[in-house]
């Protein structure tokens, strides 16, 4: 089956089988025939009910495999235990897809689990696809399509649009297509997913970024499962000019669990989230009402260069809480630059250079009003403009409108809020194609996002050809999954990273006359933590003591790590520097390789203070990961202090990042904790590390 015939199937199917279909209004199963006649679905309907000979009125089968002509798609609506039943019949008699509302699988836990994947098996040997178990169905405006059981839907009129929908959540599918429909927005395709079992967020986004009909994506998402998709997705959704927008519930705690490094438990999924939204050019959201209208405020507009936002004002409260959430978010709103003054000036209008343009009561009329917005829209010193209406908005609708008209279009989004409840104003800036918002809290969220909107980031090229080969023959040369730690800093020092210098003793006796002072370690794959397990020693001086440690560090790890393996004790020169940082890989399960930066040692764990990014990461993205670090201003000359060597810093990163590129044995997690980063020229050193395999 080809993608074609698939999305047709999907959202243009010729005939429907509603397998479980009830005649009883009062039974949810009802409801997907009632949606269907009452938008006009032009293709045929076919109830599937062993009961019934009619339902509402349109001939009825016992049997889907008793149907008389094709069907595209099925929407099975029986319980759990007979869905098998129904995949086994759609594929005898050659349906395209299922969409299963049925729940009681892969949610329920391992017994459900099981039955999901005799689905999933029955089906793909059939040539069926499906969606869900356990959704609220699709809807395909356009082809007056409402494949669906959610209420919300049935309340509503389908109103042709723009926006597309996935939703991991059913009921969200609803609330979100209701709110949308309040501010005057259409849907071209919503989709509920449930359980993801086939087909997923990400292969429906790839149908919905190349559907005419679609001019943006709306995704509510409560985890990924099937992201590599997503991101191509959206890439080609940007190279297509049309946003991907996210609302993301929830953190996953898998990688928490599975977390052998600090860099596993340090980074939560909202971090993963976060970094794979930014590297794929898809806009965030933390409010759903954003989520509705953010579409409005970007289409039509690219990422920005900066993140720098101009406030207009006639009502200095209502502005206040939009710029004061903005300052929060970590935003700059700044004041026109003088050239704009002065040009404002010679029009008789005078503005402050504040953040704020605040024009005076009995000053703020349409034509003032929009003649600054169209200053601050024209002049380059901001990314975007807010703009905040006070009563007019509330008493005169129309007024309120030619405040903002005479500066449409504009080369750069304007985020309209209206302080009072406006709701004619705000319907009356909708069908104008104008981003206005009810709630602050909304407007400085969208503007967010925007200012926060990136290109997606390409990955090719970071690594030469045969960079990380000899890193790559290290880890095939390891026979274990986990490394200690000579071999992790072995490979880490292949990718340019320098090693601590240590020398490996299985026996005090070939300590020698080292003086110190020194670090003595225990040398285990199996005692990844060892300052947490007691198997570190610090600023050990003189021969006699250095052995006194080695001695003590063998006889604790027999009697308290009594299974791990031990490679001897390491003794290395105590390194100095001017900051220690936590530099870690990781492969997530859910969003794939990471690279983190944190403040190490120590204080990893007790600061949570880090950046994350998709790896590989080139040198810019590194810089870019070591500036989102306040405490790593300390070395780069704040305040007359001694600055720190950020190049080797910037280039460390980017090495441990490409890991990510070593596909024979692949990394799971690999960590330096501390690197210690010396004087302005005087590099970096790993001083201790961990590595294992996937």
């Amino acid at each position: 089956m080809t993608d074609m015939d698939l999305s047709q199937a999907l959202f243009a199917p010729r005939a429907v089988a509603l397998i479980g279909a009830s005649a009883d209004p009062t039974k949810n199963n009802s409801r997907a025939q009632r949606l269907l006649q009452r938008e006009g679905f032009a293709g045929r309907i076919i109830p599937v009910n062993p009961g019934r000979r009619e339902v509402m009125g349109v001939p009825a089968f016992a049997d889907i495999r008793e149907v008389d002509g094709p069907v595209d798609h099925a929407f099975i609506m029986v319980p759990s235990a007979a869905v098998l039943a129904a995949i086994e019949g759609c594929c005898q008699i050659g349906v395209k897809v299922a969409t299963i509302f049925s729940a009681g699988f892969a949610e329920l836990g391992e017994e459900g689990s099981a039955l999901q994947q005799k689905l999933v098996a029955t089906a793909r040997a059939g040539g069926l696809r499906l969606i869900g178990p356990n959704c609220l169905g699709l809807l395909s405006v356009p082809d007056r399509l409402p494949l669906t059981l959610n209420a919300a839907i049935e309340a509503e009129t389908l109103q042709p649009g723009w926006l597309g929908l996935i939703s991991q959540s059913g009921s969200m599918m609803g609330a979100i297509f209701s709110r949308a429909a309040a501010r005057g927005l259409g849907f071209s395709r919503i989709v509920s997913v449930g359980n993801e079992c086939d087909l997923g967020v990400g292969e429906l986004a790839e149908f919905m970024v190349e559907d005419p009909a679609t001019k943006a994506l709306l995704l509510f998402l409560e985890t990924f499962r099937d992201a590599d998709r997503l991101a191509a997705a959206a890439r080609r959704a940007h190279d297509l000019g049309k946003p991907v927008i996210a609302y993301k519930l929830g953190r996953s705690e898998l990688g928490r669990q599975l977390a052998l490094s600090h860099t596993g438990a340090m980074v939560g999924g909202d971090e993963l989230a976060n970094a794979f939204f930014r590297d794929h050019g898809i806009l965030r959201v933390d409010t759903l009402e954003a989520l509705v209208e953010l579409p409005r405020l970007v289409l039509g507009h690219r990422p920005p260069r900066g993140r720098i936002a101009a406030a207009l004002t006639a009502t200095g409260g209502g502005a206040g809480m939009v710029v004061d959430r903005l300052g929060t978010l970590g935003d700059a709103v700044v004041g026109p630059p003088t050239e704009v003054r002065a040009a404002l000036t010679g029009q008789g209008i005078e503005v402050s250079d504040a953040p704020l343009v605040d024009l005076p009561m009995g000053m703020s009329g349409p034509v003032r009003y929009s003649t600054v917005l169209k200053a601050l829209v024209a002049s380059d010193h901001c990314d975007a403009v807010v703009a905040v209406l006070g009563s007019t908005a509330r008493l005169e609708p129309e007024a309120a409108l030619a405040h903002i008209t005479p500066a449409m279009p504009a080369p750069k989004p304007i985020a309209v809020f209206a302080a009072p409840q406006a709701d004619e104003t705000l319907r009356l800036m909708g069908e104008h194609g104008i981003a206005a918002f009810r709630t602050p809290e909304a407007c400085a969220d969208s503007v967010h996002a925007f200012l926060n909107w990136r290109a997606p980031r390409s990955h090719d090229g970071i690594a030469a050809p045969g960079e990380a080969d000899a890193a790559g023959r290290l880890l095939a040369e390891a026979g274990a999954t986990s490394l200690n730690e000579v071999q992790a800093c072995a490979v880490f020092a292949a990718l340019g990273i320098e090693p601590p210098g240590s020398a490996i003793v299985t026996a005090p006796e070939q300590v020698g006359d080292i003086a110190g002072p020194v670090a003595v370690k225990l040398l285990s794959p199996d005692i990844l933590h060892k300052t947490d397990a007691g198997m570190v020693r610090l600023n050990v001086e003189g021969g006699a003591a250095i052995r006194a440690t080695v001695t003590e560090l063998l006889v604790v790890a027999r009697d308290h790590f009594p299974k791990a393996r031990v490679d001897g004790v390491l003794v290395a020169p105590m390194h100095r520097g001017l900051q220690e940082v936590i530099l870690g890989y990781r492969w997530d399960p859910e969003v794939g390789p990471i690279v983190m930066l944190g403040i190490g040692g120590v204080m990893a764990e007790l600061k949570r203070s880090y950046s994350v990014r998709l790896a590989p990461v080139d040198l810019e993205e590194a810089r870019s990961m070591i500036a989102e670090l306040p405490e790593l201003r300390l070395i780069q000359g704040f305040r007359g202090l001694p600055k720190g060597d950020v190049d080797a810093l910037a280039r460390a990163v980017r090495a441990i990042s490409l890991l990510a590129t070593l596909k024979d044995r692949p990394v799971q997690d690999a960590e330096i904790n501390p690197l210690i980063i010396r004087a302005e020229g005087k590099g970096a050193v790993a001083v201790d590390g961990l590595l294992t395999l996937r």
